[in-house]
């Protein structure tokens, strides 16, 4: 069976709306996939600003934002099939939408883009709100992308993505500094720290959208204090499954590099560090003194020259490599992977793993919105 779908998908780091038109094709169970065409809707200073504060604005203005932010993402995708010539070709859209709040301890996440408003600006079938049936069933919600990873690159074990926020996947059993790996594997994954996000937010300080290639980072100095002080906090010590809410980066990562008053420059090295200690932090468990393991960086943050160095620097420790595939794979990713989940909910088939959030069994996740014609 054939499917032709368009997946959106919204980070934290607001660099824009990712959308990617797909091919996916399934042969007892094992599937394939191919991008079509996409492309990157980057968002203006309005979109910015309501799409960022969204969380401190009263109810009604709120649902206002998840209504309008619903219309922008279908007249996107309208203009995106007219730009590559889509029309009659497009199965179904598969939307992740812009995580606002996000409380799995409450039973509780949203991520705004009204999958009705999509379905009736493009009459076409959508699927929205892929993370709520996990956060009901008692999961973090986060990560869901493992399930894509799992069926479209059978060949990978370990996945990092560098977005906003940084997480893994991990489709292994620890080592405990074996020699070898167990046959049983079981996939879990996790929010490792923020990234892009709080970056992005110091590169601002010097009016750039973000670090280019981490040249800025490149040229600073690292702060032990400030590097000890971020490595301490509790967060990392927490088992998974976990995950983080946008507010972790805004509200308590960058107010705690501000209090040490440095330069943009200090402040972009120390903080690349600590991502990559945390990095390395997260697969410890997987060191195997005989094998060299092999981890897929994907996201904004594989473009980061300075950082993926730190990463690479840090990985040699327990035995890892770094692998970053494909640019298309690199930014579309995630967009790829909500076009298989809105597939796999179509089929009426599992879309998140308990094992990777803790909730209490795999999940059907998402909501259907039937935009076409009887």
């Amino acid at each position: 069976m054939t499917y032709n779908v368009i997946g959106l998908m919204s980070g934290s780091s607001l660099d824009g709306l990712d959308i990617a038109f797909a091919e996916f094709s399934e042969t007892a169970g094992k599937w394939e996939y191919k991008i079509h065409c996409a492309a990157c809707k980057e968002y203006d200073n309005n979109w910015i600003e309501r799409l960022k504060n969204a969380i401190h604005f009263p109810a009604f203005d709120y649902q206002l934002v998840h209504t309008d932010y619903g219309r922008f993402l279908g007249e996107k995708v309208n203009d995106f099939i007219e730009q590559f010539g889509l029309h009659h070709k497009v199965n179904l859209i598969a939307s992740h939408g812009h995580t606002t709040f996000h409380f799995p301890e409450k039973k509780m996440t949203h991520q705004l883009g009204d999958g009705a408003s999509i379905a009736a600006i493009t009459q076409l079938p959508v699927v929205s709100d892929l993370r709520s049936m996990d956060v009901a069933f008692g999961g973090q919600g986060a990560p869901i992308v493992p399930m894509g990873e799992k069926l479209l690159f059978p060949d990978h074990h370990y996945f990092l993505n560098i977005g906003g926020i940084a997480n893994v996947s991990i489709d292994s059993k620890p080592t405990n500094n074996s020699d070898s790996y167990s046959d049983q594997n079981e996939i879990i994954a996790f929010d490792i720290c923020a990234a892009n996000r709080v970056l992005n937010m110091l590169a601002a300080e010097r009016n750039l959208d973000y670090d280019e290639d981490g040249k800025l980072a490149a040229t600073g100095k690292i702060n032990e204090d400030l590097l000890q002080k971020l490595n301490s906090l509790e967060y990392f010590s927490l088992p998974y499954p976990k995950s983080l809410a946008n507010s972790f980066g805004t509200d308590i990562i960058y107010p705690l590099i501000k209090e040490f008053n440095l330069s943009t420059e200090d402040s972009l090295a120390t903080y690349a560090e600590h991502i990559a200690v945390q990095i390395k932090n997260a697969l410890v468990p997987y060191f195997s003194k005989t094998e060299l393991q092999q981890l897929m960086i994907t996201g904004g943050g594989a473009f980061n020259k300075y950082l993926i160095s730190r990463i690479e620097a840090h990985l040699q420790d327990i035995n890892f490599e770094v692998f970053v595939p494909e640019d298309e794979v690199v930014i579309y990713k995630e967009a790829l992977i909500m076009a298989l989940l809105g597939t796999l909910r179509w089929r009426e088939q599992y879309t998140v793993l308990s094992s990777v959030t803790g909730a209490q069994r795999n999940s059907i996740g998402g909501a259907l919105w039937l935009g076409t014609e009887a």
